[in-house]
């Protein structure tokens, strides 16, 4: 695969285009995480609200009626329904592994059998989170390929 980078004048005329005889898995993936790079969340930390980039989460998370975007270092409180956040970002490579959890696959480092048919997903950053035995023949397809 031949990869090649135009410098050009203008922000408003940047465009990423794939060519390829068919649209695999792996290119699906590609256009995902260049979908995702330039979008911009905002969240709430104390009083503060901030601006991240959602390339930067590692999952989304639900508790007591309140959803949270993690980052590497930092914790947002968000206005969003986790629901809202899977449809929003289901084509940016984000997939729920359970009732109250959204992951970024961009962010998964790997996948490992845990008890009574549920896995963990370790996350680059350490992190463990169960994925439900209902969604992880859903995550063995993304992350595996079919396996």
């Amino acid at each position: 695969m031949k990869v090649k980078i135009r410098k050009i004048s203008e922000k408003a005329d940047e465009c990423l285009t794939i060519e390829c005889v068919e649209i695999t898995p792996d290119v699906e993936s590609i256009r995902s995480y260049a979908l995702s790079r330039g979008t911009v969340l905002t969240g709430r930390i104390s009083e503060r609200y901030y601006q991240f980039s959602l390339a930067s989460v590692l999952y989304f998370e639900a508790v007591d009626e309140k959803v949270f975007a993690y980052t590497k270092t930092k914790t947002y409180e968000l206005k969003s329904r986790l629901y809202e956040l899977e449809d929003a970002y289901k084509d940016k490579m984000f997939i729920r592994c359970s009732k109250s959890f959204l992951l970024n696959l961009m962010k998964l480092e790997s996948i490992a059998p845990a008890l009574n048919g549920r896995f963990y997903a370790h996350m680059k950053n350490g992190e463990k989170i169960i994925i439900s035995r209902q969604y992880v023949p859903l995550i063995k397809r993304q992350v595996l390929g079919g396996v």
